[in-house]
C-alpha cells in the first residue's frame, strides 16, 4: 500500500520509533509477524500486526495512514512495507466495526466515459436497490487501477464486488479471496474466475462476427481492438477473430490487425489505415461501437460507399449504431441483464443462499444491418 505524503509539517516521534536504526531489517519481524497472522486463522490483519513488523507504535502507524508528512520518509517506507506484508486493511468505516461489513456493493468497470458499460450498472443498480448500495469506480482499463479501486473497496468495508474484468493481478485476486468477500466478474467468460462470472465469450462471438463476415463472401477482413496489452478482452476478440480465418484457410496478415485507442476518431484513423495503401481490404470489423461508429462516419466523410466500397461490422451494439448511415452490421450483448445477474448472484452469496464456483453464459446475437451485405 502506497501513502501518500505531502511535504513534511513536523510533528512528534514515539520513543520506540527513534530507536528504529534507519537501516532497519524487516526479515526477522517480518518472519514474526507472518506467523502471528497464521496462527490466527484467517483473521484479518490489525494494526498492531503492522506497528511490529515496521517497528513502531500502533499510534505511529495511525498518524501515517492519517497524514504521512508528520512521520519521517523511513519511517513511512516501513509501514508501507508492513502494510503490504501483512495485508492490511484500514477500516476508513467506524460504523462498520461491529460487523465487519457495510451494505454497500462495489462496481468497478474500465471507464466512466464509455456508453458501453452503462447498461451493465443499470443493470445491477436496479436489482439492488433498495437493499444494498453501490459504489462505482473505473480502472482505467488497468490492472494497477482495478488493484487500487479493489483496495479502497475491501477499506471500506463492502459486502460484494462485481469485476468487469477477468484477468487482474495476483494481489488482487489474493486480496478478494483472503477478504472472504462475494465476487462476481462480468467481462468475460474464462475458465477459473475468482469465485462467479457471468457474462459472454468474447472469443466467441469475435469469431461469430468473422465467419458471419466470411459467409457474406468478405476474405480481406481488417480487424480493430483497443489495445491488448491488461485487456483480455480485447485478447480473446483478437483469438476469434484469427480462429474464424484459420478454420475457413484463410492466411492470417498481420497487417490487418490494428489496435487503436478509445474514440470516435481513433475508429476513422484505423479505417484509412486498412483501406489506403498495400492492405487492400474489403471489410474492417472494429471490436467495439465507438470505434465502429467513428469508422462509418470516416468513411461517409471521404465518400467511400458503406459496404460497396468498404463494408464495415462493429461491436457491442447499441441504439445508435442502429440509426447511423448506413445502420452497423454488429455483435449484441445482454449487458443489461448481465448486471442483473451479477447482483442478483452476490446477494445471493450475501444472504448465504449459493456457494461455491458458477459460471453462467448469457450468450450473444449478430445483429445484421447495412453495412454489409452479401457479395
Amino acid at each position: 500500500m502506497k501513502i501518500k505524503r505531502a511535504e513534511n509539517v513536523g510533528g512528534r516521534r514515539t520513543k520506540r520509533d527513534r530507536a528504529a536504526p534507519g537501516n532497519r531489517s524487516l526479515g526477522n519481524d517480518k518472519v514474526i509477524a507472518e506467523a502471528a497472522i497464521k496462527v490466527a486463522g484467517r483473521r484479518e490483519a490489525r494494526m498492531e500486526d503492522v506497528a511490529k513488523l515496521a517497528g513502531v507504535s500502533a499510534m505511529t502507524v495511525s498518524r501515517a495512514l492519517r497524514n504521512p508528512a508528520i512521520v519521517t520518509p523511513d519511517t513511512l517506507e516501513r509501514i508501507e512495507q508492513a502494510i503490504e506484508t501483512t495485508g492490511y486493511l484500514p477500516n476508513r468505516i467506524a460504523g462498520s466495526l461491529s460487523s465487519r461489513r457495510t451494505n454497500v456493493i462495489g462496481l468497478i468497470v474500465p471507464s466512466l466515459r464509455n456508453a458501453v458499460f452503462v447498461e451493465t450498472i443499470q443493470g445491477v443498480a436496479d436489482v439492488l436497490s433498495p437493499q444494498f448500495d453501490l459504489m462505482i469506480a473505473h480502472s482505467g482499463y488497468s490492472l494497477k487501477g482495478e488493484e487500487a479501486a479493489v483496495l479502497a473497496f475491501l477499506s471500506q468495508r463492502v459486502c460484494g464486488i462485481i469485476l468487469h474484468n477477468t484477468k487482474h493481478t495476483p494481489r488482487v485476486r489474493r486480496l478478494i479471496r483472503e477478504a472472504a468477500v462475494p465476487c462476481v466478474e462480468t467481462g468475460n467468460l474464462g475458465s477459473a474466475p475468482i469465485e462467479m462470472a457471468v457474462g459472454f465469450s468474447n472469443r466467441k462471438a469475435a469469431c461469430a462476427m468473422t465467419e458471419h463476415l466470411i459467409g457474406q463472401g468478405y476474405r480481406r477482413i481488417g480487424f480493430v481492438s483497443l489495445p491488448l496489452k491488461e485487456n483480455d478482452r480485447a485478447f480473446e476478440r483478437r483469438a476469434g477473430y484469427v480462429e474464424a480465418l484459420e478454420g475457413h484457410h484463410i492466411k492470417v496478415d498481420p497487417l490487418l490487425m490494428l489496435e487503436a485507442r478509445p474514440g470516435l476518431v481513433s475508429g476513422g484513423e484505423a479505417l484509412v489505415n486498412l483501406v489506403e495503401g498495400r492492405r487492400k481490404v474489403d471489410a474492417v470489423f472494429l471490436t467495439g461501437d465507438v470505434l465502429a461508429t467513428g469508422a462509418l462516419l470516416e468513411a461517409n466523410r471521404r465518400g467511400w460507399k458503406v459496404p460497396d466500397h468498404i463494408a464495415i461490422a462493429g461491436s457491442d451494439d447499441d441504439e445508435l449504431q442502429e440509426n447511423v448511415s448506413p445502420p452497423l452490421t454488429s455483435i449484441r450483448f445482454p449487458r443489461y441483464e448481465i448486471g442483473r445477474r451479477a447482483a442478483s448472484m452476490v446477494m445471493d452469496r450475501v444472504a448465504g443462499r449459493s456457494s461455491g464456483s458458477a459460471i453462467l453464459d448469457l450468450g450473444f446475437e449478430i445483429i445484421q444491418r447495412g453495412s454489409t451485405k452479401v457479395r
